[in-house]
């Protein structure tokens, strides 16, 4: 059952799916625990996730023209191309060829600067 546009409640996935992330970014953390840089990378990843998830919230929430509505749009940009960058970065540690790193590269690259095209300049 799909939530109506009116119903400012979130849709009935919404509440599994944050405990799903939670538990997952959790145990994630716990087996990486000998490896520092990885439990922050997840702890971060988690972090940012959640603010992307309250800025977009927010955005649906704030009324059209609002400057809250305002912010919560420019907030996004940031936190998006922030996991972008936290995601190339790893996978492309993960590249056996300097090739399909520099693929990972310009694909994170040409994502944030279609981001901050569309959320930014064309709002």
């Amino acid at each position: 059952m799909m939530a109506d546009n009116n119903n400012r409640d979130p849709s009935w996935i919404t509440k599994p799916s944050f405990v799903v992330l939670t538990i997952n970014s959790g145990l994630a953390m716990y087996r990486a625990m000998e490896d520092a840089a990885s439990v922050v990378f997840v702890a971060g990843s988690y972090l940012l996730l959640l603010l992307l998830f309250y800025c977009l919230r927010a955005y649906e929430r704030a009324p059209p023209g609002s400057p809250a509505r305002e912010r919560a749009r420019r907030a996004v940009w940031p936190l998006t191309t922030l996991l972008t960058v936290a995601f190339a970065s790893k996978v492309a540690a993960a590249m056996s060829s300097l090739a399909a790193d520099a693929v990972v590269w310009v694909l994170a690259m040409a994502t944030t600067v279609g981001g901050f095209f569309a959320l930014i300049v064309h709002g």
